[in-house]
């Protein structure tokens, strides 16, 4: 695969999601961080949008439920560029039936080279980083390059 380089815009679009044992966990980051994020675009999975715009007062893109296929809309926003950050408070003891959702979430967020925060202290990392609000490079799978290799190689 190869890879391109595409500016991170100061305004970030920011996924938001959590696990229900870690709900309460996220809502306290955010009102933590409320002056911050509300400088950015803001998407969550249902429940979790739902609570955040109700405890936290912020503006949510609110998608579908997690076990109903949020994760993977999250995914998919990811791979259009449309989500460049994911704060993703997760249960490492809790099993849960979309465990492979979740799993696909973070392997899509690691391919296209996006921060993942996973728990508090890491996303306060984020926040504090002077990256936070402000434009950067990244590299990204250069996916019409591979779409016109792989055109070469079928045609043969």
């Amino acid at each position: 695969m190869e890879f391109k380089q595409v500016m991170l815009a100061a305004k970030k679009s920011i996924a938001l999601v959590a696990h229900d044992n870690k709900k309460k966990d996220l809502v306290s980051w955010c009102q933590k961080h409320k002056a911050d994020l509300v400088k950015h675009t803001l998407y969550a999975t249902g429940t979790t949008g739902m609570i955040i715009e109700k405890e936290v007062g912020l503006v949510v893109n609110k998608l579908i439920s997690g076990p109903l296929g949020g994760d993977q809309q999250v995914g998919a926003l990811i791979t259009e560029g449309d989500v460049n950050m994911l704060i993703f408070f997760w249960d490492p003891f809790e099993p849960l039936p979309h465990d492979p959702d979740v799993k696909a979430l973070l392997r899509i967020a690691a391919v296209w080279n996006i921060p993942i925060a996973t728990n508090q202290m890491s996303a306060d990392f984020m926040v504090a980083s002077p990256l936070f609000n402000s434009t950067s490079e990244r590299s990204i799978p250069d996916y019409a390059s591979y779409l016109a290799k792989r055109s070469v190689e079928i045609a043969g």
